[in-house]
């Protein structure tokens, strides 16, 4: 039994404790943005590409996962027939997942505007050959009747085809892109709307859990504490500053949160096996997040790593919807 599945099991016998809190490495952004999802280079040298080769992005996958302490590693399908191929997690407790599907809002190939446009259902991988039993499914509701039923209809079909073929999921639902709803209503109606979409189904039908954005802990807590039974985790968002990261799973955690998967963050860190660190370090209550920023750069010092920020700069809080309760 890998980490993840002990820690689900607990969380299901109501015996799970802050140290159950599970952490997923997103590396499915090839599926969202292609070459420029696969991160900067440190130095890229004159007409080189300022991305990462795919063999560097590879490379790096391996290096979190021998590390061992994010709980999921959540690929394209591409990337885990390499890693498996590569037998990158013999030795290791980290599960292996999947991007499931792959919705147009996700979509961000340089000068397109997909994102700006309504979220239309589609699906690239086949859970047939998934190569695992766990995948990421996602959803985005606009407050369009005829886009959301199509997103419960495409939702509706993927859950038929994971019964027959044995395949568990957790769900991401995508706060709405079109400007139909108003962004201060943003946490009440996907609160709503995930709560709804799910009323209608069977346990043995639910996600493993959720992944959603933090609209605030308000907005979070009651989510969190409509069932208990469901397991409601955060999603990353964009880079943002060391802090950012860190305050965003603490308080996160302190509304109910117990489960992360962040991606941008992760990617961009000059250091993301530090950074990693850092986050558990935030999870099992022994460091706080300014704490945790000081103990990150402290540790870019001593391996000699250039910070991407002075430390006083990345200290500091600078998304809105955590300023007002910020540690």
């Amino acid at each position: 039994m890998n980490r993840y599945e002990e820690k689900i099991a607990r969380m299901r016998a109501s015996k799970d404790t802050r140290y159950d809190f599970i952490l997923a490495d997103a590396k499915d952004s090839d599926m969202a943005a292609g070459i420029s999802a696969m991160g900067n280079r440190r130095n890229p040298r004159a007409g080189q590409s300022l991305f990462r080769t795919r063999p560097q992005y590879l490379s790096e996958i391996q290096s979190i996962i021998r590390q061992d302490i994010v709980d999921i590693m959540l690929t394209s399908v591409s990337i885990l027939e390499d890693l498996l191929e590569r037998d990158a997690f013999d030795g290791t407790k980290v599960k292996t997942a999947i991007r499931a599907n792959d919705t147009t809002d996700l979509w961000r190939g340089r000068g397109g505007h997909y994102r700006s446009q309504k979220s239309v259902p589609f699906r690239s991988a086949s859970l047939e050959r998934a190569q695992t039993n766990l995948g990421l499914y996602s959803m985005t509701f606009n407050g369009d009747v005829d886009q959301d039923t199509l997103a419960l209809e495409e939702f509706a079909r993927f859950r038929e085809e994971a019964k027959i073929n044995g395949f568990s999921y957790f769900l991401e639902v995508f706060n709405p892109n079109e400007g139909h709803i108003a962004p201060e209503d943003f946490g009440v109606f996907l609160n709503d709307m995930v709560t709804r979409a799910l009323a209608g189904l069977r346990k043995e039908e639910k996600p493993v859990f959720l992944k959603v954005p933090f609209n605030g802990s308000e907005a979070f807590a009651e989510l969190c504490e409509y069932d208990p039974s469901v397991i409601v985790g955060i999603m990353g968002g964009g880079s943002g500053t060391t802090r950012d990261c860190l305050e965003l799973i603490h308080q996160a955690q302190n509304s109910g949160a117990r489960a992360a998967l962040f991606g941008r963050k992760i990617v961009d860190a000059a250091d993301p096996l530090l950074l990693i660190e850092a986050m558990r370090r935030v999870t099992d209550g022994d460091l706080s997040p300014n704490e945790a920023t000081h103990f990150y750069h402290d540790g870019l010092a001593r391996k000699g790593i250039a910070t991407l920020r002075p430390t006083d700069v990345d200290s500091q809080v600078t998304e809105s919807v955590l300023l007002e309760r910020a540690a």
